[in-house]
């Protein structure tokens, strides 16, 4: 069966509040560019994240980018990013304070690079990276945050979902400085370009703020690819009726390449981890080929996968909302339909 688819308090006042203040060491020439914007990177300690990569392109149809790498581990990072296309500038902080993204400690390092060079728009990714000091930071600086941006129509328009993404938004803004998260998944990936932009060193103090502290992480190691940035998806949803059964579904997406997500109804079965969670309250994802494995199709599910490339539904009822979205939909019974998929892999 086959189914188609398819105004605000001035910053300066905001930042001259900020904790600590910015020393600007040797080379560190501030660009002051009618539309001069700040991304803050997201990164391991050696490469800018892809989800980085597809903010500097956001920022690239603004204005001139300067990419802000923080963290101890910050002088790789940025070499990376300073040979990513429409990048003019790097600036590294390069602050223990910073490492774990703590949203006290980075949201006043921002606050401090902004109040240093006067950027009139700063960018980051839509991600937990982002969301995590997003809000903080758009309070300090006395602003109202531009969320989960699609689309930049110019310097101070910008569409973004509504609704769970069935409604689109067009937010035109009279700030003086614009304070945006991106959403990845709507915007390619910047590449490395052929030449470097400078990297400079910007020491900032009073970022310790001590009202937070890192504790410890938990990390699930997989050597499938990362759920976000996968080109392959094979999720499954209350359908598979158990945890063990989302092992056919792992073999399927290992003979595919790809990874496994999950709907929040799995989830909150205990099915499988939160980390696989696909939809609005969890992770956005926009592969090549995304494979709905008893998932009915609920709104918020389909608000973080429907931009894939390809969608792919097997489920047993004709009328569940999934094969609206689809690309091509399997009406049969999965634990029948999966097997019969592998075989033939």
């Amino acid at each position: 069966m086959f189914l188609g688819r398819r105004a605000a308090k001035t910053v300066a006042s905001a930042a001259a509040s900020a904790t600590g203040r910015v020393v600007a060491r040797a080379g560190y020439v501030p660009c002051r560019l009618a539309s001069n914007c700040l991304v803050v990177a997201e990164h391991n300690g050696s490469v800018v994240a892809p989800s980085s990569l597809a903010t500097i392109t956001a920022a690239s149809q603004v204005g001139d980018v300067t990419v802000l790498v923080a963290g101890s581990g910050s002088p790789s990072a940025a070499q990376h990013a300073s040979r990513v296309a429409g990048v003019k500038q790097v600036v590294a902080l390069s602050d223990e304070s910073l490492d774990k993204g703590l949203a006290e400690n980075l949201s006043s390092a921002v606050i401090q690079a902004v109040q240093a060079a006067g950027y009139t728009h700063v960018l980051v990714p839509s991600t937990n990276f982002g969301k995590n000091y997003l809000p903080r930071l758009s309070a300090q600086l006395g602003v109202s945050p531009i969320t989960d941006v699609v689309e930049i129509k110019d310097e101070a328009t910008f569409v973004r979902p509504m609704y769970a993404g069935n409604a689109l938004a067009t937010v035109k803004s009279s700030q003086p400085l614009k304070v945006i998260s991106v959403r990845t998944t709507a915007f390619d990936k910047a590449e490395e370009g052929s030449t470097e932009a400078p990297v400079e060193e910007l020491a900032v103090e009073g970022t310790n703020a001590g009202l937070s502290e890192f504790v410890s992480e938990a990390v699930s190691k997989s050597e499938r690819p990362d759920l976000s940035s996968a080109r392959v998806v094979v999720s499954g949803g209350r359908g598979m009726k158990n945890g063990e059964n989302f092992a056919m579904l792992e073999e399927l997406a290992d003979k595919l390449g790809g990874a496994v997500g999950a709907s929040r109804a799995a989830v909150d079965a205990g099915y499988v981890p939160n980390e696989y969670q696909v939809g609005q309250t969890g992770k956005v994802v926009a592969p090549d080929l995304y494979i709905a494995v008893g998932i009915s199709g609920a709104i918020q599910h389909l608000s973080g996968m429907k931009d894939s490339k390809t969608i792919v539904a097997i489920n047993k009822d004709a009328e569940a909302p999934i094969f609206q979205v689809a690309d091509y939909g399997l009406v049969d019974d999965l634990f029948k339909a999966v097997p019969d998929l592998q075989s033939k892999i």
